[in-house]
């Protein structure tokens, strides 16, 4: 990662003497991030900083004003290049938030899908490189598990009995962590909290499904997503609300329509999400049968 102004941190190569909470997530952190490529995420070391990694953090994104809009200048800077031309405000905006919702709750659904462990990521555990994009965690200690979970016996576990209490851990877990940030973002966006959490329900449910894609277990994973969130849980305005659509020879693509919009049609208007209330069936059913 580049330097960039904040708080002191380091990329998460080095071996330290972690707590026992943190340690625990430590390896779960680092199988999520090994099997998502699209994560462009990395374990961070809090205990050996070095020059590479002074960057700040979720708090500080949401509480300061300046770092957000350094945040949204580095990602306007990093469409321009992309795409060829300077997006509007409120599109920056709305793609810097997508890229941090789905990174950031990715790697605490993840924790849940592979481990069955629900880290409590607190914003300052978040470290953001403002120049790339990329993210940094920083292993905390609390996370809630199932009684059977190998670390229960942690001081830093919190037992709970079921699944849908882990389920809930995870859902309250999401919401606690993005609400500053939705706050601070918001008026940029330009959108009301229906669509804000709109847009923090549809990344995390799509980070579970991606997983599940990349892990080749995409039915567990829209099972999965499924039970999270099954209909409107508030803040969520909507639940999974998964489908299926039949191609050509008979197979069934799950597939399900965005809550919220990232407004990367804006960007690209040919190539519009595939679950973009824009793009009809058969343009989903099109773009299905090309990738399989």
């Amino acid at each position: 990662m580049s330097q960039a102004p904040g708080s002191p941190a380091t990329t998460g190569t080095a071996a330290y003497d972690a707590p026992d909470g943190a340690s625990a997530l430590t390896g779960t952190y680092r199988r999520v991030i090994a099997v998502c490529d699209a994560l462009d995420a990395r374990v961070v070391d809090p205990y050996a900083p070095d020059e590479a990694a002074l960057l700040p953090d979720g708090h500080e994104l949401a509480a300061g004003p300046g770092v957000l809009d350094a945040f949204l200048d580095a990602s306007a800077a990093r469409i321009t290049a992309r795409h060829g031309a300077a997006p509007r405000r409120d599109v920056v905006a709305s793609r810097a938030l997508h890229d941090y919702l789905w990174s950031v709750s990715l790697l605490m659904s993840g924790a849940w899908y592979l481990d069955r462990r629900v880290p409590r990521v607190a914003p300052r555990d978040i470290r953001v490189d403002l120049t790339t994009g990329a993210f940094g965690i920083v292993p905390g200690q609390d996370f809630a598990c199932l009684p059977d979970d190998p670390a229960a016996e942690s001081a830093a576990a919190r037992v709970v009995g079921h699944e849908e209490e882990l389920r809930a851990e995870l859902r309250a877990a999401v919401v606690d962590h993005v609400r500053p940030l939705l706050a601070a973002i918001g008026p940029t966006v330009r959108r009301g909290p229906r669509a804000l959490w709109g847009m923090v329900a549809d990344d995390l449910l799509s980070g579970v499904w991606y997983l599940g894609r990349t892990l080749g277990q995409e039915e567990r994973a829209v099972r999965a997503a499924t039970e999270l969130l099954p209909t409107a849980i508030p803040p969520f305005p909507g639940g999974a609300d998964f489908r299926r659509l039949t191609g050509r020879d008979g197979r069934r693509f799950p597939t399900r329509t965005r809550l919220g919009c990232c407004l990367y049609y804006t960007l690209e208007p040919a190539s519009a999400c595939l679950t973009c209330p824009r793009t009809c069936d058969a343009e989903r059913l099109r773009r299905l049968q090309d990738e399989d």
